[in-house]
């Protein structure tokens, strides 16, 4: 008797430890791939589809991805800019939002890119930074750091440092300013070129792709005069249209319709201003658009 043919599994690229492994798991279980990890072990096993998790250095994934190694990555989209890495974007994931800024001391007199030709800039990204520079004709020398770049103006290791940015408050405690943005970059889902299942890719895809989309959006339901049920339409128009039903009483309707997560709370007000009531704000936990 022959043997089985094993269910060939697609591998997902996680960062193995920080925020944004922590991001990327409760993610990957929204979207119905939940795991669990033991201690030490590099890999798990998805419960429901045949997915195997492996945990990996955050700045590896882009390369890892690239070389086949896996089938899908979790990872930084500055990372991958920096890596140089052939991968296909397949999904922004709206979390992980930041700057990538090029800074120089508060009292320093520099006011364009030009001043620092020949000047010794300090960063973790040196691809992307080198290429913004010959972009605006400057040629610096580049000093190649890990980590701890906001403190090599103060130890005079460089007249400029480039840096992600969320805040801004470590650029303050350290005394330096913004002196330019270079890029915005947020975490992404990359996808090998020569990926094996295509088709298993698309359903992992679009499932994420619904949690993400779902926390964009909330769900509005109110109750409001049928007399002013135009103005409501145009306060809360929905994705393809409001839903619109009949209450008992004639003068009055119900209404249900999906709305940008961040302007809820200036849409209750406008419909509250209409006479609007039983206003109630739900948050989506997944959708399809």
């Amino acid at each position: 008797m022959s043997e089985q043919k094993q269910e060939r599994l697609v591998r997902i690229g996680v960062p193995s430890k920080g925020r944004l492994s922590e991001l990327a798991a409760q993610l990957l279980a929204d979207a119905g791939l939940s795991f669990r990890r033991s201690d030490r072990s590099l890999f798990a096993k998805c419960k429901d589809m045949p997915v195997e998790i492996t945990f990996l250095r955050t700045d590896d994934i882009p390369v890892l991805t690239a070389e086949g190694a896996i089938d899908l990555g979790i990872t930084g989209a500055d990372l991958v800019a920096e890596s140089g890495a052939e991968v296909v974007h397949r999904l922004d994931l709206g979390v992980g939002s930041c700057r990538l800024a090029m800074c120089v001391a508060d009292d320093s007199p520099v006011t364009d890119p030009r001043q620092l030709a020949g000047k010794r800039i300090a960063t973790s990204f040196p691809r992307i930074t080198r290429r913004w520079l010959a972009e605006r004709g400057v040629d610096a020398h580049f000093v190649e750091l890990s980590g701890s770049v906001e403190v090599m103006i103060a130890l005079g290791v460089a007249d400029a440092i480039v840096d992600l940015v969320e805040t801004g408050s470590t650029l303050a405690a350290n005394r330096l300013r913004i002196f330019a943005e270079i890029g915005r970059y947020e975490t992404v889902l990359i996808q090998n070129h020569r990926i094996a299942d295509p088709a298993l890719a698309d359903r992992i895809v679009r499932r994420l792709e619904g949690i993400v989309i779902a926390r964009s959006w909330s769900l509005l339901e109110y109750n409001v005069p049928r007399s002013r049920l135009a103005e409501a339409e145009t306060i809360t128009p929905g994705f393809n249209s409001p839903t619109v039903m009949a209450l008992e009483d004639p003068e009055w309707c119900a209404v249900r319709a999906m709305v940008r997560r961040g302007e809820a709370h200036a849409i209750m007000e406008r419909l509250d201003a209409i006479g609007a009531s039983a206003v109630i704000e739900t948050q989506i936990a997944n959708c399809r658009l």
